[in-house]
């Protein structure tokens, strides 16, 4: 049974930092796009962080939000993903989710979320 489960999240002051981690069991890990989406609360979930393995290079995408403050990477020997965020604003205030996709198969995991709330 395929999991995905995340943490790292907590409170933190506004220019702080804090990274997300997603441990993935029982998938072909470097096949998948791998994804940290955010719903903040009372609106839609954003595509917050992209990575995606291209042969031997790992391709990246950002919302541009926090393009320049957060950065995804990804482990596939140990199956986890990161997502690094600095310069963390009250607006970054959401709860976060790992996803894995891999389209061609229709297959689509979610994590459980991770609450990051940046308040002073």
């Amino acid at each position: 049974q395929v999991q995905l489960v995340e943490s790292g999240g907590g409170l933190v002051q506004p220019g702080g930092s804090l990274r997300l981690s997603c441990v993935a069991s029982d998938i072909s890990f470097n096949s998948y796009t791998l994804n940290w989406y955010r719903a903040p609360p009372g609106k839609d979930y954003e595509l917050v962080a992209t990575s995606t393995s291209v042969g031997d290079t790992i391709k990246t995408d950002y919302a541009n939000s926090v393009k320049g403050r957060f950065t995804i990477s990804r482990d596939n020997a140990k199956k986890t993903l990161y997502l690094q965020m600095t310069s963390l604003k009250p607006e970054d205030t959401a709860k976060y989710y790992c996803n894995a996709q891999l389209e061609d198969f229709g297959y689509d995991f979610w994590g459980q979320g991770t609450q990051v709330t940046v308040s002073s």
